[in-house]
């Protein structure tokens, strides 16, 4: 990759960081034009972040270094992730540096940090959202690396511009393993990114919450990390959706820059699309009992093997 595609590619990744907070917006309004009710608008996570940092930070009596570290995890490792997955264009920046495996990992590891800094205070609703949080990543990274596996075995890769390279030029029709792929890689995405019917991200009701739980003791730049990192990982999954179900459109930089921003725009049409999906299936859905919440991942995590077996089988 030469210097120029780089710098495209940084470009790409650093618009994506910026835009991850807008989509957060999008969903929002779309739930609030959903429920017959006006919204607060696109840029109202702007105006939360504004504010959040210039507020002072209150940290709990007795808070390690990992407390104070584990926003700064967080926000890094989904932004890597950005730099690993082709989000406006098949090239991104570390586009060759790690593969669909490193990208689990990086999810892993933001979460486990997100979990050590929710036990770490020692409350109650801490501890109960960390434990809550490992169930839901135990369930649901399985199926997260089936669904990758069934995409891999399809392009012979597991790096993501591969993939979305070798499945664009495939031919337009159903294939039975992506179908079973794709719905289990929506549930995982509703999943991870505590959304309903696993977690509501706008309630505070503390017997229900899983994520909120753990960042209560959170305030000010800290939690206006964690806010980003929450936004961004909901970009990534999105992002790696699209790649991997509906990869038409990403352009590597060697096309030239005239394809590669239409490539641009029919990404951010098709993230829109995600974003009001997203908001229907949360305005249709009933958050589930937490006690149903395995059943849900392990319905995923067949489709996913589902899908993997029909590839072998049927070789589709």
């Amino acid at each position: 990759m030469t210097t120029d595609f780089r710098l495209l590619a940084l470009v790409q990744a650093l618009l994506a960081i910026a835009a991850a907070p807008l989509l957060i917006g999008w969903v929002d309004q779309c739930r609030a034009w959903l429920s017959n009710r006006r919204g607060a608008g696109l840029l109202q996570p702007y105006r939360t972040l504004r504010k959040l940092l210039h507020k002072d930070a209150v940290v709990a009596y007795g808070a390690s270094p990992l407390f104070r570290l584990s926003p700064y995890v967080q926000f890094g490792a989904m932004a890597l992730a950005a730099a690993i997955i082709p989000i406006f264009g098949s090239r991104p920046l570390l586009a060759t540096s790690a593969d669909t495996i490193a990208l689990v990992g990086l999810f892993a590891v933001a979460r486990v940090f997100t979990a050590l800094a929710g036990m770490d205070i020692g409350t109650a609703f801490g501890t109960l959202g960390a434990r809550r949080e490992m169930l839901v990543g135990f369930l649901s990274e399985p199926a997260l690396l089936m669904v990758f596996f069934t995409a891999s075995l399809l392009s012979q890769s597991t790096l993501l511009p591969t993939i979305v390279e070798a499945l664009a030029q495939r031919e337009l029709a159903i294939y039975p393993s992506l179908a079973f792929a794709g719905v289990a890689f929506v549930m995982v995405l509703l999943a991870e990114n505590a959304r309903i019917p696993i977690d509501n991200p706008a309630t505070h009701l503390e017997l229900t919450m899983i994520h909120e739980a753990m960042v209560l003791e959170y305030s000010a730049r800290h939690l206006a990390l964690i806010e980003c990192a929450s936004a961004l990982k909901l970009l990534n999954f999105a992002a790696i959706g699209l790649a991997l179900f509906v990869p038409w459109g990403l352009e590597a930089p060697s096309n030239g820059p005239v394809a590669v921003l239409t490539g641009s725009i029919l990404s951010v049409v098709k993230l829109g699309t995600v974003g009001a999906g997203l908001a229907l299936i949360e305005t249709l859905s009933a958050k589930l009992r937490i006690f149903r919440a395995p059943e849900f991942l392990a319905t995923a995590f067949l489709l996913a093997v589902l899908g993997l077996l029909v590839h072998q089988l049927l070789g589709t």
